[in-house]
């Protein structure tokens, strides 16, 4: 069985929202999936699972919320090579960068060496009931894609 951790940074608990309904489809597959808020958890704590999962709302213009500054620079100092990941997280479509913190912190995952097993998951605010199933299935896709228990 499969220890998936899955840390977010929620304002509004929209991307909270999108965390717990990930876990379901984690655990729907038989499998383990911690949620923890960021500033509750320590970017090295990364590497004790057999893979994680990522979630950011994003602030103004693009930008990291504050509340998951301290884990993104954590980050700088790991050497993520071959961990396997993705990232999601929620936005606004009125800003000329959607779900921009999601992107940033895609990349800073690829620099460190991450594998990102599948694309990243943008929803606009909170999921709506037709995406709420959408978010299950994005927990069940990222254990069929080559994660493996250590």
């Amino acid at each position: 069985m499969a220890k998936i951790l899955i840390a977010y940074a929620s304002m509004t608990g929209n991307t909270e929202e999108i965390a717990e309904l990930i876990a379901e489809g984690i655990r729907q597959t038989g499998h383990t999936a911690v949620l923890k808020e960021a500033y509750d958890c320590s970017a090295s704590e990364l590497l004790e699972y057999d893979g994680y999962l990522l979630g950011v709302y994003t602030w103004g213009d693009g930008e990291l919320p504050d509340e998951f500054l301290d884990f993104y620079e954590e980050l700088e100092e790991l050497e993520l090579g071959g961990t396997k990941t993705a990232v999601f997280g929620s936005g606004d479509t009125s800003y000329a960068q959607f779900c921009g913190a999601v992107d940033l912190l895609e990349q800073k995952l690829k620099d460190r060496g991450a594998v990102l097993v599948q694309d990243s998951l943008k929803i606009e605010y909170n999921p709506q009931d037709a995406e709420k199933e959408g978010c299950r299935e994005f927990g069940r896709k990222f254990l069929q894609a080559g994660i493996t228990v250590t």
